[in-house]
């Protein structure tokens, strides 16, 4: 009759995966299962976007890579959808998800990424499993319970009552900890380094990773002969072998919940990086809809869990040593950190000013003092309380609106399930008028999506009067926002399919490319981007190194950029959905020579490679560009000069001087991807500043050969 859900915000995956159909691709059961879905998809989505999907592409922007197969589009293939998954279901680890999901895959979504193939409703129908649903009273423990109804959202129940934080635990936490930011003084080489020392001082450690190849490579570069090296399964049969270890290190991936070590158990705990995102749809919603406030504070609460692992009561200490991808970053903003418990505001704070301009040894040292816990620590632990009653805990933004609208998001998922479509257009619409706050222009089009998905139901149900509601709302959705490149693709579902703006969808595409990029050299500090800038500048100031700067520029201006040596390749080519930009770089050529009939044919015959070798679709524009310092042409040159187009070296270097300091400029306030304020203001300065895309298109087909080359 009771059921408890302990660190009920990390129970998500869990919950919701007896409604979810997980295709995985690297899953060896599920291999031809993905490759038969592939090919059902294949003639829908792009023929980039498959290469990702089926594995074929070695893009930057793979690993971030998530899309989803709008509603109507899901319509016409799911009869299809469904008769390929009967034939594998029964003898599959996927059966009791598919018989879940099975009559009601209309209610559901489908998305795609490079891992896998992933079909879920938005909200899990957990009234649908009677011993959840009927148990008498259910209760949910975690560190922070929120009031932006992400509880609701994420167990599907309507009304949970919170029982009040005790009186005085507004300030007071539990335990202490001592947070240590390598990368804010060290080489990125250095960190394993000194990460070995901390493990040797510690005698016992723990080592959380977001991957089973991030624990692999860990794991490698421990010393087995000195150390116990422990996995997560050893751990949970019995903890007794890893305490009575005097140097032990377990190394757990993936698991940031469940596992604790209190006491004199562990004093040391290694975080290298921490999952933005847990499953596909989340990382839609994230970075594709814009809709990061909504997951605010399930992302603060992985937080919590991951560096509480050591820290379980009063009287608990630990050192925590973060480094890895996203978890730095996110600690380090300040913003970010004001919704934090006073008592870790004040223990981060305190852990960045003694982690910078600091050298490996100090930091060891330091770590010994804390370790030892005496009078020298005493001394830094009044700091921290002092910092910890000048602190605040600020209230995530829009939280009462989220909370409002909760309980008609669930009803419209039951509705859904249900077939009853007007109960569910209802719900979308009473949804809708409750999110009106600018912070949620995101999650807003989101809703007027879902509405139209609705409208869509009953019209292929035989409503022919709720098409055009269908295609309002499709069209409602892209104009709640204008930096989604994702409600472009509705625009084949609205009323006015021929309004659909290729050069905004571009610059969306352009903006959201750049966002991986910066992400993947990190928000922590300067010093990747730094190295990046410095490698593209030196490389176009030499002919020998221009061609792999001209690549990496391209990457940086959020292109597909691609290089090949091999006979007749051209030089670096730059893509963006159905654009491609081919270039010949002829950068040590003489300015006052005339370029040959060979480089000239060359350069003409570029679309013919980038149309033989690279898997495009058949409506590509791709613009062949001669980059030289040459002012004139041969006699037999002069016949191809019409097909393609010149790019002046001096000037294009300028150019990419100029773009480079713009990516700098917009990377100053960028924290995260996804976040709509900072879309808009990238995409003014990028048309500002002429890089954008359409910009380099219109310039480019403005400037022929012929127009400089014939003088």
């Amino acid at each position: 009759q009771t059921i408890i859900i302990d660190d009920a915000h990390a129970a998500e995956n869990y919950i919701a995966s007896l409604w979810s159909l997980h295709i995985e691709k690297h899953n060896s059961d599920h291999k031809a299962l993905h490759t038969a879905l592939c090919n059902l998809l294949k003639p829908y989505i792009r023929i980039s976007d498959f290469q990702r999907l089926s594995g074929e592409s070695h893009s930057l922007f793979d690993a971030t890579w998530v899309d989803k197969l709008p509603t109507p589009t899901f319509l016409e293939i799911a009869d299809e959808f469904r008769n390929i998954i009967d034939s594998y279901a029964d003898n599959s680890n996927i059966k009791h998800e598919w018989k879940m999901l099975r009559d009601g895959i209309h209610a559901c979504h489908l998305y795609i990424s490079s891992k896998d193939i992933l079909l879920r409703p938005i909200i899990p129908p957990t009234w649908t499993h009677a011993p959840f649903d009927n148990a008498t009273q259910r209760i949910f423990m975690s560190a922070t319970l929120g009031a932006g109804g992400d509880l609701e959202r994420l167990t599907g129940r309507k009304n949970i009552h919170r029982l009040p934080v005790p009186e005085g635990w507004d300030k007071q936490g539990i335990g202490r900890r001592f947070f240590v930011f390598p990368s804010l003084s060290l080489k990125d080489t250095d960190i394993p380094t000194l990460r070995n020392d901390m493990m040797e001082k510690a005698g016992r450690s723990v080592m959380l990773v977001p991957s089973e190849r991030q624990k692999n490579e860990i794991t490698e570069n421990i010393d087995s002969d000195e150390f116990q090296i422990f996995s997560a399964e050893q751990i949970e049969r019995s903890k007794k072998p890893f305490i009575q270890a005097e140097k032990a290190v377990a190394v757990i991936a993936n698991r940031y919940d469940g596992i604790d070590f209190p006491g004199d158990d562990c004093r040391v705990l290694f975080i290298d990086g921490l999952p933005r995102a847990t499953n596909s749809q989340e990382n839609f919603l994230m970075t594709k809809m814009g809709a990061n406030v909504l997951f605010s504070e399930r992302l603060q609460t992985r937080v919590l869990q991951a560096i509480g692992r050591c820290t379980r009561s009063l009287q608990d200490y630990s050192a925590v040593i973060l480094s890895g991808e996203h978890l730095p970053d996110y600690l380090l903003d300040n913003k970010k950190r004001s919704y934090f418990h006073p008592e870790l505001q004040a223990e981060l704070e305190f852990g960045i000013e003694q982690s910078k301009r600091r050298t490996a040894m100090e930091m060891l040292e330091n770590l010994g003092i804390f370790l030892e816990n005496g009078e020298e620590w005493e001394e830094a632990n009044d700091e921290i309380l002092q910092l910890r009653a000048n602190a605040e805990q600020a209230e995530f933004p829009v939280v009462s609106e989220l909370q409002s609208a909760v309980n008609k998001e669930i009803d419209y998922q039951k509705a859904l399930l249900s077939n009853d479509f007007i109960g569910a257009l209802s719900s979308a619409e009473s949804v809708l008028a409750k999110l009106t706050s600018p912070e949620l222009k995101g999650y807003r089009a989101l809703w007027c999506y879902l509405a139209g998905s609705a409208c869509w139901l009953l019209f292929k149900e035989g409503s022919t009067t709720h098409e055009s509601r269908a295609r309002e709302y499709f069209k409602q959705a892209k104009k709640a926002t204008s930096d989604i490149a994702w409600l472009s693709k509705l625009a084949i579902f609205t009323a006015e399919p021929k309004q659909f703006d290729q050069e905004d969808f571009l610059l969306d595409k352009q903006i959201e490319h750049i966002e991986s990029v910066l992400a993947d050299l990190g928000t922590l500090h300067m010093k990747k981007f730094d190295a990046q800038e410095k490698m593209i500048l030196e490389g176009l100031a030499d002919a020998d190194t221009f061609e792999n700067a001209h690549k990496s520029l391209g990457t940086m201006l959020g292109f597909e950029a691609g290089k090949e040596e091999s006979e007749g390749s051209p030089d670096p080519w730059w893509i963006i959905e159905d654009l491609c930009f081919v270039f010949e770089d002829h950068a040590d050529a003489q300015t006052d020579s005339s370029l040959a009939t060979k480089k000239a044919r060359q350069t003409a015959s570029h679309p013919n490679w980038i149309k033989e070798n690279l898997p495009i679709n058949d409506d590509m524009k791709i613009l062949p560009v001669l980059v030289s310092p040459v002012s004139k042409a041969s006699s037999g040159a002069i016949p191809h000069l019409g097909g393609f187009y010149y790019w002046e070296l001096n000037e294009f270097v300028k150019w990419a001087e100029n773009a480079l300091a713009v990516i700098r400029q917009i990377r100053k306030s960028f924290n995260e991807p996804g976040d709509l304020v900072w879309r808009a203001e990238a995409k003014s300065a990028l048309i500002q500043a002429t890089i954008d895309v359409a910009s380099i298109k219109s310039f480019v087909e403005d400037n022929s050969a012929k127009k400089y080359l014939l003088t």
